[in-house]
């Protein structure tokens, strides 16, 4: 039976560096030896500042590297980011500073080595760095995603792939979310993390992951050695369905998902957690597809009072779907994949997604159908 263990902690609390280790104490510290090659995966997004609630805090990485300096071992902190430089990003998270002193590398993931992570995907490309570690630790940030609903312990390990072949995933995925959410149970099950840690002390809700987010007090951290019963438990507390974070339906089905949870700690109920709109692009017979596609499914929106045409979502727009058009962005609706990079990686939090007028009508008959028992 996995054991997930929740904490009440502060990111200025004495608090949090012994809370930090007595979870990795009591979940597997004791294989932790003198010399053992351990990464460790934050989420570093883009650059941020911790307020902002983007990123893995600075607090925690380095409770976590201080644990396994303490056990002698050879840490190195390693992702691949959307978008910024990785200098950048430790520089205005706090990171390098938080380090300070601690004797740890920082390196960006670079190069790629191929790996068979099975069906349907076969041989695809993965960080060298995380193949070659003794060991993984996984620290996710507790997130809102457009296109996943939520960001956790799995798909955290989509950043063990490097640069723009984010992108090409997408693109090769992104239509079929039941898909991408495969490819990220299958991408989590190489990484194999012997132990996640998930920062929710502060959360992001609504239009996460990026700025388009609203930053949550819910001082909450949680540990467990499956991402995946860290999930299902981040869920219950949020007041939805485990199977709702389609992640975890999609490993269900894969007889991956864990049974019975022993959860250590109180678990908090937290209410009215702001979800962001997520939206199905391939149900229906094949001939109305297209229409559903274009007109009844969620779409990114640019807010022009906010947008500064910096180029940064077009550029990673893996559809190539966004253009400059005067002082405006142009979406191609067609070409758009509902990826949500673009609300991702925008430096401004201009971007959010939002209802086409016949989608709203369609969902209010949808609903009075459904509150009738029949046909509206």
């Amino acid at each position: 039976m996995p054991r997930v263990i929740v904490k009440r902690s502060s990111y200025h609390d004495d608090k949090l560096r012994s809370h930090i280790f007595e979870m990795m104490a009591s979940l597997g510290g004791e294989n932790i030896k003198a010399g053992t090659r351990v990464l460790v995966k934050p989420n570093f997004l883009s650059p941020a500042s911790p307020d902002e609630a983007l990123l893995t805090h600075p607090a925690v990485i380095k409770a976590v590297s201080e644990y396994l300096l303490q056990k002698r071992a050879r840490v190195t902190i390693s992702d691949s980011s959307a978008l910024g430089s990785f200098e950048k990003i430790l520089k205005d998270n706090g990171v390098r500073d938080a380090l300070a002193g601690l004797d740890v590398g920082l390196a960006e993931f670079r190069t790629s080595v191929k790996v068979d992570i099975g069906d349907p995907f076969g041989r695809i490309d993965m960080a060298e760095e995380v193949l070659g570690a003794d060991m993984v630790i996984n620290l996710p940030k507790l997130k809102t995603h457009s296109q996943m609903l939520l960001t956790l312990g799995v798909k955290n390990c989509f950043g063990c792939i490097v640069g723009f072949r984010k992108a090409e995933w997408h693109m090769r995925t992104g239509v079929n979310h039941e898909m991408f959410a495969r490819l990220l149970v299958q991408i989590h099950q190489v990484v194999n993390p012997c132990l996640t840690i998930l920062d929710g002390i502060i959360a992001l809700e609504g239009q996460g992951p990026g700025r388009g987010g609203i930053p949550r007090h819910l001082g909450v951290l949680m540990a467990s050695d499956s991402a995946l019963a860290i999930d299902a438990t981040v869920c219950r507390m949020l007041g939805i369905e485990p199977e709702d974070l389609l992640t975890n339906r999609v490993a269900r089905q894969m007889g991956l998902m864990p049974g019975p949870i022993d959860v250590e700690g109180v678990l908090p109920r937290i209410e009215n957690f702001k979800m962001p709109g997520v939206t199905s692009l391939v149900y229906g017979p094949k001939p109305v597809q297209g229409f559903v596609r274009r007109h009844l499914t969620r779409r990114p929106v640019a807010d022009e009072s906010l947008c500064e045409l910096c180029g940064d979502c077009w550029t990673f727009c893996p559809a190539r779907a966004i253009e400059e058009a005067g002082t405006k962005l142009r979406f191609d609706y067609d070409k758009c994949i509902r990826c949500y990079c673009c609300i991702e990686v925008c430096p401004k939090g201009a971007l959010r997604t939002t209802e086409s007028l016949p989608a709203k009508l369609f969902r209010k008959v949808i609903q009075k159908r459904d509150s009738s028992g029949r046909p509206a």
